[in-house]
């Protein structure tokens, strides 16, 4: 018999997540703060939970998968929070991304209840949520990595242990940071060649078939070319995680230039969008500047 998945989280990851433990055949049981957002799981087969207590005593294996630091303490620790529910035994395992000083504090909670918590932030898009082809990268121990195997296998295709709690979300900073950058250079090398009288098209075409490719800028390119944006990774998110990565920097007494200018950058836009765009909207930065 396959275990009970609790799912709490239902945006553009959390949903086709949940769509695929369902059409594995895993009962489900999810909460998500809009309702609303849960209608559709639930006629699929899904069950609501009342709240993240419920969710979480229902689950044998318990998932979030929410958008910052303080959302991720509200369904804890907030009023009817998951932390209470979560039953001796059980497995959670929080795919937000947050600071690794966090994923540890909830590592300690969860073990003091006689649970097993694994920090494992994901990559891949809504496009690898939506084939189970998402990339984990996990902290925590070995035997409980096997023992969440059977859920995990549904939900992605490569799984890296990388440490102690909080080395998944240490990892997944460093990461994003780096996507940030890429997405960013090229933002600023196409200014650069278009403010020149060179077609956009042109550099790219030069890029893919030299060092320069990076698989990033070949799913972000085509979009920054057309100036449309929609949201697979929201800029809203990645520049919550570059300011978590410039603290986690400022903690290690680490300096970080590149990343701090890029952070300066994706605020301005940020701040200047009246939408919910995609992060290579940076891009915007440029076009701002050119008039």
């Amino acid at each position: 018999m396959k275990p009970t998945v609790g799912l709490i989280g239902l945006g553009l990851m959390g949903k086709p997540m949940g769509r695929n433990l369902l059409k594995a055949g895993f009962p489900l049981v999810v909460w998500n703060r809009t309702a609303l957002r849960a209608e559709d799981l639930v006629s699929e087969g899904a069950k609501l939970g009342a709240n993240p207590r419920e969710t979480a005593a229902a689950a044998d294996v318990l998932i979030s998968i929410v958008s910052d630091p303080p959302a991720l303490e509200e369904v804890l620790w907030g009023a009817q929070g998951a932390m209470e529910g979560l039953r001796r035994g059980s497995i959670y395992m929080d795919s937000s991304t947050i600071s690794p000083e966090l994923a540890r504090r909830v590592a300690g909670a969860c073990g003091e209840r006689g649970v097993d918590f694994l920090d494992a932030p994901v990559t891949g898009g809504d496009w690898g949520a939506k084939k189970g082809e998402l990339v984990f990268m996990i902290g925590g121990k070995a035997e409980v990595l096997e023992r969440a195997r059977p859920v995990l296998d549904v939900l992605g295709k490569k799984f890296f242990l990388l440490g102690p709690n909080g080395a998944g979300q240490t990892v997944k900073l460093a990461m994003n940071l780096i996507l940030a950058l890429e997405v960013e250079a090229l933002a600023e090398a196409l200014a650069l060649a278009t403010s020149a009288g060179v077609a956009g098209e042109k550099l790219v075409e030069v890029m893919q078939s030299s060092m320069a490719r990076a698989g990033v800028l070949d799913v972000k390119a085509p979009l920054m070319l057309k100036n449309e944006f929609a949201a697979s990774f929201p800029l809203r998110l990645m520049h919550k995680d570059m300011r978590l990565a410039l603290e986690l920097a400022r903690q290690q007494g680490v300096t970080l230039p590149a990343a701090a200018a890029a952070y300066g950058t994706y605020s301005a836009v940020k701040d200047a969008s009246k939408d919910d765009p995609d992060y290579s909207a940076v891009a915007r930065f440029w076009t701002k500047a050119a008039g």
